[in-house]
């Protein structure tokens, strides 16, 4: 299929091509990756008629200046953006069209940690390892396994609904809170926590703070140090993406989409699927509290989230396909 072709005129802070995890290699070593607000990531693509996984531009805290040299629709979910083509401020959760020869500038994210942008027919990068996310740190996947940087030019596939001749904002949005209620500005994000085997007092009574070192990998939290009740010596164990590791300097790490397949910190609990949005979206700075849940409980939340995700779907393409 013919390809058109976007110029990155200025990268951003940390933009990444991301899709689909990468299942069934963490034994290898291999880091699933993907986006690190995979609710996200996943409505921006259903937005133009992608399929939920395809490949985004996952921006981080600041984003692009990107040039289309044709016409192309593209849909921004995750956190709010600073985004404007030929100066018109474009509203985020909706698609939009845009015409040949169309300069996007995006600018800080202002309520959140990350944004994604969607654009019909998705990126055309090579897959590796059964996906095209970006691994950073193996330095493969998406553009060269590294963030954008200015001069680099992306391919899309051609996309048959992407013939505007003017700037075209979609009169309908959709709701995309991930969870069934509205968090309450300026309180502690609540992280559900399924308590581990080495659990730690404190850690669920404690207000934590987002450190400024946290990236793809982890968010690493400040607060008072906890210990364990005891501290024999161990040996790596296997973690995931929501494994909650304690370092030795006390202050928790919540792995993320780049979290290592081995570790050696004792784990302490691990957060639902359900809740990977409101971390990824969590910038330095913002407060978290964790709520202790049950497996049962875990599964309710990631099963209603899964059926919520399904029931958009379902009209979104209503909408799509309607005159």
């Amino acid at each position: 299929m013919a390809s058109d072709i976007i110029d990155v005129e200025s990268a951003g802070l940390l933009t990444t091509v991301q899709g689909a995890p990468r299942h069934g290699l963490r034994h290898l070593g291999v880091a699933s990756g993907g986006a690190v607000d995979p609710w996200a990531h996943a409505l921006a693509n259903l937005l133009v008629g992608n399929e939920a996984g395809s490949a985004t531009l996952e921006i981080s805290l600041a984003g692009p200046t990107l040039h289309f040299a044709r016409a192309a629709r593209i849909a921004i979910c995750g956190a709010g953006i600073d985004a404007r083509a030929g100066g018109v401020a474009l509203p985020g959760n909706r698609p939009v069209d845009l015409p040949a020869g169309t300069r996007l500038v995006l600018g800080a994210c202002r309520d959140g940690a990350r944004s994604y942008l969607a654009i019909a027919g998705g990126l055309q990068v090579p897959a590796v390892l059964g996906s095209a996310s970006t691994d950073l740190r193996g330095g493969f996947g998406g553009v060269d396994g590294r963030a954008l940087r200015a001069g680099d030019r992306l391919a899309i596939a051609a996309h048959p609904g992407s013939r505007a001749r003017r700037l075209q904002v979609a009169p309908w949005w959709i709701d995309a809170n991930p969870l069934p209620y509205v968090h309450p500005p300026g309180e502690p994000c609540t992280i559900r926590l399924l308590p581990g085997a080495d659990a730690v007092e404190g850690l669920a009574n404690t207000t934590w703070q987002v450190d400024a070192r946290s990236n793809r990998q982890g968010l690493r939290l400040q607060g008072p140090p906890l210990a364990l009740a005891d501290g024999p010596e161990r040996i790596s164990e296997p973690v995931a993406p929501g494994t909650v590791q304690l370092p030795p300097d006390g202050c928790p790490i919540v792995l993320l989409a780049d979290a290592q397949t081995h570790g050696g910190y004792p784990c302490v609990g691990h957060v639902p699927r359900a809740d990977f949005p409101l971390l990824a979206q969590m910038r330095p700075g913002a407060r978290l509290r964790f709520l202790p849940c049950t497996p049962a409980e875990a599964r309710q939340a990631n099963a209603e989230q899964r059926q919520r995700l399904h029931r958009i779907a379902l009209a979104i393409d209503a909408r799509i396909r309607s005159p």
